[in-house]
């Protein structure tokens, strides 16, 4: 598919001193295979275990040492194709790329070359200005480096090997992406993809997710720039920083009449720039060939059908279902199917028979005190059930829309049914017309000069509801309210 046919976008351009340019973006993500060994050995692939201590012989790259693949990797890769709409290739081959680095012990990297397990497939974002379609060039298995510590010894490096030999996918987009913003969009979608499919934890603290950017910059309608690539980006927000200090420094090259140089950069956080590493390796240089310790892989006959029919619902189809059936609007079903945890609980909150207040409360209310207090939705201490218990109350005109605020402190910190609350502490709405009259005819005999403003602007009534509700304590019931109040100011 050739991207240079996407017309530019004016409202993506980078202005320069000499006109304005267009960034052009391509990522390889490096997403750790979720699978309790590693690709060609049985080590575990525990985080956080003392140093070298998930290494077998295989990792350690002793002599004679073969490799063995492992089939739970083989299946994950498989199911993240199907999640990326992809060619699923039945055969593959395993190739070694040969560089030299300490925590590397072999010498090389299995990896996938040629022949991919994945080929083509696509991810859709929903942006502001509409649905961006990024292309997938391929998705290959490989194994993970170990880990080289220069900050804990001052004369030597150390080398953790509990890495090394562990499952990536690498999944290489195409340069389709436009903006820093479409960027950081591609990697939170394939991330929310991966984590319903179960492949891949997307854990960037633990460096489950990493991307390799590749930017390069050209005049609206030109061919593609030489493009710089800025290696292990850690975070969705650092992405977004690198993206644009890399394109206003090439800019910066150009319009001085200089040329980019083809190299590998890093991005430092604290400075907020992205810094030279090393000039950029041709794939010649990794000299690749089929590794001989690894005959191709052939996929057994059915796996692909298998499952393809045992794959969850994933977020696109989701929040399609989550508009037509809910009558969402398309910005709540995306926020809401944004984690698959976030989308069953929400789906149990509408069960109390008002999706549209249901997620009224689960975005703004749940989710705002969740992000406030820096937690997750696992993590939420008030349950589904409980927020859907509040729900009906509401719908059933228990309580007010008021009231349902002071509940949902209350479960928050307290815990606890809401309809027993409620019933515990006198909390519902007061639609006994009686108490409602009483209140009704003491505001309008304290207010006189108020009561023929009403009559002359009927658009006064709101004031008088307020001061009823005020004075039930905000439990009358305002429909209940703005009828007797009607009827006793003659303005039906």
């Amino acid at each position: 598919m050739d991207m240079h046919s996407r017309p530019a976008d004016p409202k993506k351009l980078i202005p320069g001193a000499t006109g304005d340019w267009e960034m052009v973006i391509g990522m390889e993500i490096h997403a750790q295979v979720t699978s309790e060994a590693k690709l060609f050995s049985g080590s575990s692939t525990e985080f956080g275990r003392p140093p070298n201590s998930n290494v077998s012989l295989v990792d350690a790259a002793l002599p004679g040492m073969l490799p063995v693949i492992n089939e739970e990797c083989v299946r994950q890769a498989v199911k993240t194709g199907l999640g990326l709409k992809a060619q699923i290739n039945q055969r593959s081959t395993f190739d070694r790329k040969n560089y030299f680095y300490p925590d590397l012990p072999q010498g090389y990297q299995i990896s996938q070359f040629k022949s991919p397990i994945v080929g083509e497939g696509e991810v859709l974002l929903d942006m502001l200005e509409g649905q961006v379609k990024v292309g997938i060039e391929r998705l290959h298995l490989e194994q993970d480096a170990g880990k080289s510590i220069h900050d804990q010894d001052p004369l030597n490096s150390l080398v953790d090997l509990n890495r090394s030999g562990v499952a990536l996918m690498e999944i290489v987009s195409r340069p389709d992406l436009r903006s820093s913003e479409e960027a950081r969009a591609f990697v939170t979608k394939l991330r929310t993809i991966l984590r319903y499919l179960g492949t891949c934890d997307g854990d960037m603290e633990k460096g489950n997710l990493r991307a390799d950017v590749n930017v390069s910059v050209r005049r609206p309608g030109d061919d593609f720039g030489t493009r710089c690539e800025i290696k292990n980006v850690n975070s969705i927000r650092f992405i977004g920083q690198a993206i644009e200090y890399e394109a206003r420094r090439q800019i910066e090259i150009l319009e001085d009449g200089g040329k980019i140089d083809q190299e590998t950069r890093l991005f430092d956080p604290g400075k907020g720039e992205t810094r030279s590493m090393r000039s950029k390796e041709e794939a010649h240089d990794y000299r690749y060939f089929p590794d001989p310790d690894l005959l191709p892989l052939d996929l057994p006959e059915g796996l692909v059908e298998h499952l393809s029919a045992d794959l969850p619902e994933l977020p696109d189809e989701k929040k399609a279902r989550f508009q037509s059936e809910y009558g969402l609007s398309a910005y709540d079903a995306t926020v809401l199917v944004g984690e698959r945890a976030s989308a069953d609980y929400y789906e149990q909150v509408a069960g109390a028979g008002d999706p549209k207040l249901a997620a009224n409360w689960v975005i703004n209310e749940l989710f705002g005190r969740l992000n406030k207090e820096g937690l997750g939705i696992e993590e939420s201490p008030v349950s589904a059930a409980q927020l859907a218990g509040l729900i009906g109350l509401i719908k059933d005109g228990t309580i007010s829309g008021k009231i349902a605020k002071d509940l949902f402190e209350i479960v928050w910190t307290e815990g606890g049914d809401p309809r027993e609350i409620v019933e515990a502490r006198g909390m519902k709405q007061v639609t006994d017309t009686g108490a409602i009259e009483k209140a009704v005819d003491e505001i309008i005999a304290a207010n006189p000069d108020k009561v023929e403003q009403v009559k002359a602007k009927p658009n006064m009534l709101g004031w008088f509801v307020g001061q009823v509700i005020k004075a039930s304590g905000g439990k009358a019931n305002p429909q209940a309210v703005g009828e007797i109040l009607k009827a006793k100011l003659g303005l039906e």
